[in-house]
């Protein structure tokens, strides 16, 4: 007799993904819940995920997965569900269940939350201010300006609509908990970038330095000719890098620190290799000299070749750490950026 668990599931694309559970290859089975889409039967998502979490041990997700199998209607279940695929780094896989479980809920906040967290995780911002604003019109007694009106901002932003964002951004009131009062200003600060940022560019969908700017606060050096009007917009999809082009980006560097006026004393060497090399050479376009970088060090130049190769070094961890932070006057200037 074979209990539920080891029955293969009735969907076709299911069972393709649990094949590879079969052949003992989890992520083929995950990349195949994802080719499946969000129609699936969740009883026999739940199914496959619960056999696949098994594998990998991820206790929290199989026991949330067979809570879903065993009572696919249940909203503590649906919601148990996508908690642990948004802990476990399965976000697709919550979006349906949590949809599910907030329909169920009827709005349910703590749902909400969870189900805008998983569509950013997937960079699903526009779906994210669907779900918003529904909740919005729908229950508008329990929709908090923090944190749910500040995400309709955030996301809202991240979806390129900033007559949105500012709408409802003027309808926040000042946080009571000092938790998101940091939140607060970051919101702040990319509201005023983009004001800036739209005197100087265009901030449409193909505008990529401007969106970097008003998101992120950092100004792109350079744009990637491949492409361009075929969506990439200036990404690089693949680049052999060579000398020409680091000098290219120093000499941008140093064409944004005059036209900012900013005025730093030294170049700040990173330990990695690649750092250290691109370091001394920023050090030679800017004619300043070069030190050990330091996190509380005002007014220098750090240079990185790549953060995610300084990450990868001894104690680089807590380095990219000190330079999310940094001093007065402190410019971080990365050459290759995800």
């Amino acid at each position: 007799m074979f209990s539920r668990r080891n029955r293969p599931p009735k969907s076709p694309e299911l069972r393709t993904a649990w094949d590879s559970l079969e052949s003992g290859d989890v992520p083929g089975a995950l990349r195949q819940l994802r080719a499946a889409g969000e129609d699936q039967p969740l009883a026999q998502v739940a199914q496959v995920v619960r056999r696949a979490a098994d594998s990998a041990g991820f206790d929290d997700l199989a026991e949330a997965a067979a809570a879903l199998a065993a009572d696919p209607d249940s909203p503590r279940a649906l919601h148990g569900f996508g908690y642990a695929c948004v802990e476990r780094g399965v976000s697709y896989l919550a979006v349906p269940a949590l949809r599910e479980a907030l329909r169920r809920s009827e709005g349910a906040p703590a749902v909400l939350r969870e189900l805008v967290s998983a569509y950013e995780d997937e960079g699903r911002h526009r779906d994210a201010v669907d779900a918003l604003t529904a909740q919005a019109e729908r229950h508008a007694g329990r929709f908090a300006d923090w944190p749910d009106r500040y995400l309709l901002v955030f996301n809202a932003v991240m979806a390129g609509d900033l007559d949105l964002a500012r709408r409802v951004h003027a309808l926040l009131d000042a946080p009571e908990k000092e938790v998101w009062l940091p939140a607060r200003d970051r919101q702040n600060q990319v509201l005023a970038r983009a004001a800036d940022a739209e005197r100087a560019a265009p901030l449409d969908p193909s505008d990529l330095r401007g969106w970097q700017y008003v998101i992120s606060g950092t100004v792109l050096g350079t744009l990637s000719p491949y492409g361009f009007a075929s969506g990439m917009n200036g990404r690089y999809a693949w680049l052999q890098d060579d000398v020409d082009q680091c000098l290219r980006g120093l000499l941008r560097l140093r064409a944004l620190l005059e036209a900012t006026g900013a005025r730093p004393r030294s170049v700040s060497l990173l330990p990695d290799r690649d750092s250290q090399i691109l370091g001394l050479a920023a050090a030679e376009v800017l004619g300043l000299p070069a030190e050990p970088f330091e996190s509380g060090r005002p007014d220098t130049v750090v240079v990185a070749y790549d953060l995610d190769g300084l990450a990868a070094h001894d104690g680089g961890p807590e380095l990219v750490g000190d330079l999310f932070e940094r001093a007065p006057g402190q410019v971080l200037h990365a050459h290759a950026s995800c």
